[in-house]
């Protein structure tokens, strides 16, 4: 007979749901931003979404696993880690399977990426070294922002090339919100306020990616490749990082950091919807 706290060793939130929930924006933005460029929605865009977000949600159970195995976590993980990988695993195969019988079988390619890029990170998880890689979460980033092709060709019914220039363009976006948020959660880490120098010091790298964005966006804007006004949601990024430079996140929460991150990129997203539309 079932005991009334069995359900537990299952239904895990923990190990069921994503825990780094600013991660989220990152799909969901170059995702948001390639169908809007496609201005169609199909039954294909449910089952690419879907497929996404499963993809998306496989990755905590089996990251769980891998830890399990590794001697990191309780074996008595390993339950409910293996049920939401076949859960999410099972919603993913139904997603694909669809996809490809509407004929949309090429977008297995834009997944390739990200399977190595998973399994790299897997791999740090089991060598106890995935913590504080930036330059792995800027990479992971660029896979999931391949979204934003994927979402245009399922809207546009083909493999159209600008949805390259959608990749790259939401990867710059991503890339350099992340090294913003690890400039913000070392600030947060100053025992006192530092001085202009070591302020700057501090934020030339997340300086360096945002400036990068914004003048390059701006060159693709003033010779009319794109929107005339595409730079501004980049404009936007670029401004936080100053702002962020010149008042650093001494003392600061870490949701505090996460919300406001959270807030800049939604209004991005928002931005160069309505200025690409």
């Amino acid at each position: 007979m079932t005991s009334p706290t069995q359900p537990s060793k299952y239904f895990r939130r923990h190990i069921a749901l994503p825990s780094d929930h600013g991660s989220w924006v990152f799909l969901l933005s170059p995702m948001l931003i390639g169908f809007f460029a496609s201005g169609r929605w199909t039954s294909a865009s449910g089952y690419l979404i879907l497929g996404s977000l499963a993809a998306f949600f496989l990755r905590q159970p089996t990251s769980m696993a891998v830890k399990a195995y590794a001697g990191r976590r309780s074996r008595q993980d390993l339950p409910a880690a293996r049920l939401w990988m076949m859960v999410y695993g099972l919603i993913e195969l139904f997603a694909l399977s669809n996809l490809f019988r509407l004929g949309y079988d090429y977008l297995v390619f834009l997944a390739i990426p990200g399977l190595l890029v998973f399994a790299w990170y897997l791999w740090l998880i089991s060598k106890r070294s995935e913590r504080g890689q930036i330059g792995v979460d800027v990479i992971a980033s660029g896979s999931l922002a391949l979204a934003a092709p994927a979402a245009l060709w399922v809207g546009l019914g083909e493999a159209d090339p600008l949805g390259w220039w959608l990749w790259g363009l939401t990867w710059l976006q991503s890339g350099a919100s992340i090294v913003y948020a690890f400039l913000r959660l070392e600030q947060r880490n100053l025992k006192e306020m530092p001085d202009t120098k070591m302020k700057f010091k501090l934020a030339r790298r997340a300086l360096l990616y945002s400036s990068f964005n914004f003048v390059a966006v701006l060159i693709l804007s003033l010779t009319k490749m794109y929107p005339a006004f595409l730079w501004i949601p980049y404009a936007l990024q670029w401004l936080e990082v100053l702002w962020g430079t010149f008042k650093p996140a001494v003392g600061y929460k870490p949701t505090q950091i996460g919300f406001r991150q959270l807030g800049v990129s939604t209004l991005f997203t928002v931005l160069f919807i309505v200025i690409w539309g």
